[in-house]
């Protein structure tokens, strides 16, 4: 079994991107088969260097590896020959209208009631027409004349599959300038690279009817195919209009961790509870007989639900490497269970060990006052806050809210937080005798 994910190096993956690239790498581990990493850049206009290489970062940020590699613009000469059999066949045939006069064309079958397909006008120009038009400069355009049949497949999730070719125009495959086109390049590398399988978005369906009309007519086997149900957002709109939000590099300076975008994607339009996994951690659960035909809602709540349960469980070892210098497994201990995202560490060691300037409270400034001047001694355990807090129960008669909110708002900056009978130890007497004078 032989697969590949073939993303244009054009932006950045997101999270759609990155369920492709996930169940391919999946379904290939799996079956003890192979995924390669294909660059699908013919795109000279948009493809960029800085996209082909924050793919691959993505990637390997997500677990992923791949066991070949391959760039389409490497492979031009094979696309040229591969064209050059259609031709020789008649199924590659050359075109000359301009974008004006195909517009027009349109527009006049839309008039008349038709379907806006292309007319093959360019099929019944004579050996003189087409002579006449070369010698006057014009650089033809090629298309491929589409069967008469229905193409028809068994779809990996979607079931029976079948796109009706005569209602399509026929397809561009080389441009005048000669170069080709993603869905002849994808034809030509899928059938020399020997991928049996091709797992891609539910938005290739009627790619994929082409694709295989184009297989046929090279004399070649067609893979299987699988098409995923585009995700939806939280109320089952379109994902595309929040997608730049969700890339997979923003996400991963939000900090969230990898382990749990794989474990929800995985999961995605599947009866399974997601449950943060790294990669190899899903292989073996992972089918896509399980994947349902229907659109599954991407839930970026439920996502960092999943990110909090993988924190909250995360060894300080797992953790240290992006901890601020200094931070040691007590403090991991101390603020883990109170982090959405591990990149908010930094702020607790800011409140811990570092320098905060707390908002003043002057509507509170009996009770904090009585709160410096009965601030214990040092050393500080875990029974420091709650001997000091039931003094100054008795003492004010302040009890509950509010009593803590004052406290904490003093002593951290923030309303709510980790425990503080766990926290105060580590702010130390020095800082919060600082703090609680600040807040006066």
């Amino acid at each position: 079994m032989r697969l590949r994910f073939a993303p244009s190096p054009t932006g950045y993956l997101h999270v759609g991107n990155a369920r492709i690239a996930l169940a391919n790498w999946l379904v290939a581990r799996r079956a003890g088969g192979e995924m390669l990493l294909r660059l699908d850049d013919t795109d000279a206009g948009r493809s960029r260097p800085e996209f082909a290489q924050g793919i691959e970062e993505d990637l390997r940020w997500l677990g992923l590896d791949w066991d070949g590699f391959a760039r389409q613009t490497d492979r031009l000469a094979h696309y040229a020959a591969a064209a050059e059999r259609l031709k020789a066949s008649g199924r590659l045939y050359p075109c000359f209208e301009s974008e004006e006069e195909l517009n027009w064309k349109r527009e006049q079958r839309r008039r008349e009631g038709r379907p806006p397909l292309y007319d093959r006008a360019a099929l019944r120009m004579t050996a003189e027409q087409l002579e006449r038009a070369l010698a006057n400069g014009r650089e033809p355009y090629w298309r491929f004349r589409l069967g008469v049949a229905t193409a028809e497949w068994e779809d990996g999730v979607l079931g029976r599959r079948a796109v009706k070719l005569p209602s399509l125009s026929d397809p561009v495959l080389v441009r005048a300038d000669g170069s080709f086109l993603y869905t002849f390049t994808s034809v030509v590398d899928d059938l020399e690279m020997g991928i049996t399988h091709v797992v891609r978005g539910e938005d290739h369906v009627t790619n994929t009817g082409v694709q295989l009309d184009i297989m046929q007519a090279l004399g070649r086997t067609a893979p299987a195919f699988a098409h995923l149900p585009l995700l939806t957002d939280s109320d089952g709109g379109p994902l595309s209009k929040r997608i730049g939000s969700l890339s997979l590099r923003q996400l991963r300076r939000d900090g969230v961790e990898a382990a749990s975008v794989t474990g929800y994607l995985a999961a995605l339009g599947t009866s399974r509870d997601p449950a943060p996994a790294r990669p190899r951690e899903l292989v073996e659960g992972f089918s896509l007989d399980h994947v349902s035909a229907s659109s599954p809602r991407f839930d970026l709540r439920q996502m960092l639900a999943l990110n909090r349960k993988l924190l909250h469980a995360m060894p300080f070892e797992e953790a240290q490497a992006r901890l601020p210098e200094g931070a040691d497994a007590r403090f991991w201990d101390v603020v883990r269970g109170n982090l959405d995202l591990l990149g908010e560490a930094k702020h607790w060691w800011e409140v811990t060990a570092g320098r905060i300037v707390p908002a003043t409270q002057p509507e509170e400034a009996a009770l904090l006052r009585a709160a410096l001047d009965t601030l214990p001694p040092e050393p500080w355990d875990g029974e420091t806050w709650r001997g000091w807090t039931e003094g100054l129960k008795g003492a004010t008669g302040r009890k509950g809210r509010a009593l803590f909110l004052p406290l904490r708002l003093a002593l951290t900056g923030e309303e709510h937080g980790p425990d503080m009978a766990a926290l105060l130890p580590l702010i130390g007497r020095g800082r919060a005798g600082e703090r609680l004078l600040l807040s006066l």
